[in-house]
């Protein structure tokens, strides 16, 4: 790829459709795939919901029933690259409803499997689908929407996810008391069905990219800003995992009168004001959101690192935790958009790798640090990443992101 290409794949818009068109959001095509999303996620949490139910019904203890998740992220984590990358060349619109066919399918195996392996397996299989469709999510999202609000529509593609990441849980354990573990991944297949009518009904299809358009994975990584984002990423999302996973020995450390489930859902609650706020400004504000979003974060390291024993603290903190988290898929997802341009599922899957990579790097570090040197290190050792995390966005991306606007403004 000679260079003129490669600043063509950098700054060309998304593909022209018919949506593209007009200055409004195709509200539709956004909505079913916050649809898609949210069954997503809700897939991959709802065993942490059925926990003890799942493992009754499977004659197995709870710790193996726990390895659904590590499965589905797995799935996710082996898959998400070399299949994004081996099915470049296809259409937009029938991959996206394979990837949501499959969640039907192995949904439904999971709901009517009785043997531990199989279920194991199709856990897997759909944490592969899993990775196809977060890799298409937001790229698809642009390329239906007018280019000055892609930012607007990945943060309406996305909501779905962050429903699933507040009410996920909760609800799968409501549905697995009223209709048995079964019934509920039943239900989520059902819902797969019905997005499969939905999307042929109102989602734009888009062709794949010509075999000879397509650069090597090297040369996408090694875009203009891709590797600190996917940095930003990794140094984010493992110190926001190693809180959020090992939250309630964290708590009974500093300020046992804290609740974890109060925590959370406050925590659920800044998550959703955030991703609303992102999507509301992240077009015309992205470069001081991804700035302040780890900002805000470290501030609540340093919160809960310094003033952790005042109760009223950690509801404040996990606020602030909230605001600075929800917004942040958005924000790096319109990063990797703009500054990848029409190689955004590959990059996208990048971030879906390094996203599974810092979640299990995050479990392995907490586990050593809660053992090692106790809960009470896990801000600093948070304030430490976000470090890293704010150097690589001052460094790298926002320099990338001003050069790229200066690439895209019109020549007098």
């Amino acid at each position: 790829m000679t260079e003129n290409q490669a600043q063509a794949s950098r700054t060309e818009g998304p593909p022209a459709g018919a949506s593209c068109q007009t200055d409004k959001l195709p509200l539709a095509g956004l909505l079913t795939l916050a649809a898609a999303a949210f069954m997503t996620l809700m897939t991959e949490v709802m065993p942490a919901g059925l926990l003890s139910s799942m493992a009754k019904g499977l004659s197995i203890s709870e710790s193996l029933t726990g390895q659904f998740i590590t499965a589905f992220a797995c799935g996710a984590l082996v898959a998400a690259i070399p299949v994004t990358a081996m099915t470049q060349g296809m259409r937009r619109k029938p991959l996206m409803l394979a990837a949501i066919s499959g969640f039907a399918v192995v949904n439904l195996i999971t709901a009517l499997s009785t043997n531990y392996m199989i279920s194991l397996m199709a856990r897997f299989a759909a944490g592969v689908f899993g990775g196809v469709v977060w890799s298409l999510l937001a790229g698809y999202a642009v390329r239906m929407t007018p280019t000055h609000l892609g930012g607007r529509a990945i943060a309406i593609s996305g909501a779905g996810a962050a429903v699933a990441l507040v009410l996920g849980v909760p609800t799968s354990a409501l549905l697995g008391g009223v209709i048995g573990w079964q019934g509920a991944f039943g239900t989520m297949s059902a819902i797969a069905v019905l997005l499969i009518v939905c999307g042929l009904v109102v989602l734009p299809d888009f062709p794949g990219q010509k075999k000879g358009d397509r650069p090597s994975l090297v040369t996408i990584a090694l875009t203009a800003g891709i590797a600190p984002s996917l940095l930003v990423v990794f140094t984010f999302v493992a110190a926001h995992s190693i809180l959020y996973v090992y939250i309630e020995p964290f708590l009974g450390s500093v300020a046992p009168s804290a609740d974890a489930g109060s925590v959370l859902f406050i925590f659920g609650l800044g998550s959703l004001v955030s991703l609303w706020f992102a999507g509301a400004t992240v077009d015309r504000w992205l470069r001081p959101l991804i700035v302040s979003s780890i900002s805000m974060f470290a501030f609540t390291a340093l919160l809960l690192g310094i003033c952790s024993a005042m109760p009223a603290t950690i509801y404040l903190a996990a606020f602030a935790w909230g605001l600075a988290f929800g917004g942040f898929a958005t924000l790096t997802q319109t990063i990797l958009s703009r500054l990848a341009g029409n190689t955004v599922d590959v990059a996208l899957s990048m971030n879906t790798t390094v996203w599974n990579c810092a979640v299990a790097a995050a479990g392995a570090a907490g586990g050593i640090l809660l053992d090692g040197i106790g809960p009470t290190s896990f801000p600093w050792v948070i304030v430490s990443m976000l470090a890293v995390s704010f150097s690589a966005v001052v460094l790298g991306v926002n320099k990338a992101l001003a050069r790229n606007v200066c690439l895209n403004l019109p020549q007098k």
